[in-house]
């Protein structure tokens, strides 16, 4: 699995968070009904739990959680775009609207 970010979502992540928080590819199911109705997003965490798989990214270390990795796609892209972020796949889009003021930063 693999995520690229594009140069204005990784500033706009750094907007909301410190520098060294990593990404956690997260399948928001709150308020969805059931645990297969959800939405793609991401959070923000300090470190990884031993639940979370690394993925392939160059922009700032990514992890996802096991159980969550059938709801992603293999290759994904975040952008930043008409004000919120956007997650990508060749498929489809996973996600079009992100809002910044929704990302929830765990730094327990």
């Amino acid at each position: 699995m693999e995520l690229t970010i594009t140069e204005i979502a990784m500033e706009k992540i750094n907007e909301i968070g410190n520098p060294s928080l990593k990404l956690l590819l997260w399948y928001e199911t709150e308020g969805c009904g059931c645990g297969v109705n959800g939405v793609p997003t991401f959070q923000l965490i300090n470190e990884p739990t031993s639940y979370d798989k690394t993925i392939i990214c160059r922009e700032i270390p990514t992890f996802v959680r096991d159980q969550q990795v059938v709801f992603f796609a293999k290759d994904m892209k975040l952008d930043f775009i008409n004000g919120a972020f956007r997650l990508l796949s060749r498929e489809g889009i996973l996600n079009p609207f992100i809002s910044p003021a929704s990302i929830h930063i765990n730094v327990a």
